[in-house]
C-alpha cells in the first residue's frame, strides 16, 4: 500500500481535546489564495473579534509572495482581497474559509489572479443567466507519489470494475470521499454529486449548476477542501490530467455550459450556434484549458481512453469521444446544456469559464457591433 504521511497518524484524541475548547466571541479566518503555479492552494489564518456576516466584514491581509512564486524578495508584499466567505468545516462555527484575489504591490492583479479579468466577463453577459457545472476528477496517491492502494511492485486489474465501483477490491480511499463532501456540504460550496472513476484510485465530483463567477469561487474552494482532507488521511490528492501512463484514463474536468435561451423550448438552435463559435477558437481554447498552454492536456488528450485528439475539434450527440458532448437527453429534448470535454483536471476555472464565455457569447456582440 501507498505511504501516508507521518503528521497524519498524531493522536487525534488528544486533537479533539483542543478542538472542543470555547473560543469565546472570537472568529478564525482562513484567507485562502491561488499561488504563483496557477494550480496550488495556500492558506493563512487570522483571528477576527466577531464573526463576520458578509465578505464586507473580513479585512484586506497580504502575505509574502516571494514564497509562493509570485514577488521578488525585494519587493514581495502581496494583497489579499478577501470576495467569497465559507463555513469551516475544520474548526466548524463561527470559524470561517475565505476564498481572496491576489494583488501585486502596484494593486494590479497578480499574473495567476485570472479572477479579476473573469468577474467583468461574467458581469458584461448577467443578463444570459449563464450557468457552468464542471466535474473535477482527481487521483489519491501517497506520500511517494504511488497510487493509492496499488500494488507496491505492479499494478491492479485493468480498467473495467472501478467506475462507480464497489468492494474493496474496486473502490480505493472511499473515506476521503464521502468525507470531502460532507465538508463540501457544511462549507456551503455547491457540490452535486461524485462517483469513482474509470482508473483505480481515481474519484469524480461535480460543482453546479453554478452562475458566473460562482462556478471559479466554488471549484476553488472544494479543491482547497479535497486537498485538506487528504491532509487529515496522510494521502496527496493530485490534478495531473495523465498521472499513469500507459492504458489508464487521464483526469479531466468536463466544464457543462448553458444559457437561458439554451434551456428554454428550442434552445438547441442556441446550443448549435455556441458549439460553432467553439470549433473556430479550438487552440486558444487548448492553450487555457491547462495552467501550462495544453503541455499538460497533450498528455491526456490522445483520443483514447474517452478524449478527442487534442489536435482536433469535433461535436457530437452522447459521443464521449468529441471534444464537446450534447448529453443524449438534451438531443431529445431539443434544449438543455453542452459539455466541453476538453479543460485538464488541473485547468483554473475563471480561464475556462471565461474563455468559453467570451467565444460563444461576446464575440457575437463584437460581430453585431461593427
Amino acid at each position: 500500500m501507498a505511504s501516508v504521511s507521518i503528521s497524519s497518524r498524531l493522536n487525534k484524541a488528544v486533537r479533539q481535546q483542543y478542538m472542543n475548547l470555547p473560543q469565546g466571541e472570537k472568529c478564525q479566518v482562513t484567507y485562502i489564495w491561488v499561488d504563483g503555479t496557477g494550480e496550488g492552494l495556500r492558506n493563512k489564518t487570522r483571528t477576527l473579534d466577531v464573526e463576520p456576516t458578509s465578505i464586507e466584514d473580513i479585512p484586506e491581509w497580504n502575505f509574502d509572495g516571494s514564497s509562493t512564486y509570485q514577488a521578488e524578495g525585494s519587493n514581495s508584499d502581496m494583497y489579499l482581497i478577501p470576495v467569497r466567505m465559507f463555513r469551516d468545516p475544520f474548526t466548524l462555527d463561527p470559524n470561517k474559509l475565505v476564498l481572496c484575489e491576489v494583488l501585486k504591490y502596484n494593486r494590479l492583479p497578480a499574473e495567476t489572479n485570472h479572477r479579476h479579468e473573469c468577474n467583468k466577463v461574467m458581469e458584461q453577459v448577467k443578463e444570459q443567466r449563464l450557468w457552468f457545472g464542471m466535474e473535477q476528477e482527481y487521483t489519491l496517491l501517497g506520500t511517494d507519489g504511488h497510487p493509492f492502494s496499488w500494488p507496491a511492485h505492479g499494478f491492479p486489474a485493468p480498467q473495467g470494475p472501478y467506475y462507480c465501483g464497489v468492494g474493496a477490491n474496486h473502490a480505493y480511499g472511499r473515506d476521503i470521499v464521502e468525507c470531502h463532501y460532507k465538508a463540501c456540504l457544511y462549507a456551503g460550496v455547491n457540490i452535486y454529486g461524485t462517483n469513482a472513476e474509470v482508473m483505480p484510485s481515481q474519484w469524480e465530483y461535480q460543482v453546479g449548476p453554478c452562475e458566473g463567477i460562482e462556478m471559479g469561487d466554488h471549484l476553488w474552494m472544494s479543491r482547497f477542501l479535497l486537498h485538506r482532507v487528504c491532509e487529515d488521511f496522510g494521502v496527496v490528492a493530485t490534478l495531473d490530467p495523465k498521472p499513469m501512463n500507459g492504458n489508464w484514463n487521464g483526469a479531466g474536468c468536463h466544464t457543462n455550459v448553458s444559457t437561458q435561451q439554451m434551456r428554454e423550448n428550442d434552445g438547441l438552435q442556441h446550443i448549435e450556434q455556441a458549439i460553432d463559435k467553439l470549433s473556430k477558437r479550438h487552440k486558444e481554447h487548448i492553450q487555457v484549458y491547462d495552467p501550462h498552454g495544453g503541455k499538460d492536456n497533450v498528455r491526456r488528450l490522445t483520443g483514447m481512453h474517452e478524449t478527442a485528439n487534442i489536435n482536433d475539434f469535433s461535436a457530437g450527440v452522447a459521443n464521449r469521444g468529441a471534444s464537446i458532448r450534447i448529453p443524449r437527453q438534451v438531443g431529445k429534448d431539443k434544449r438543455g446544456y453542452f459539455e466541453d470535454r476538453r479543460p485538464a483536471a488541473n485547468c483554473d476555472p475563471y480561464a475556462v469559464t471565461m474563455a468559453i464565455t467570451k467565444t460563444c457569447l461576446l464575440e457575437q456582440e463584437d460581430e453585431k457591433s461593427q
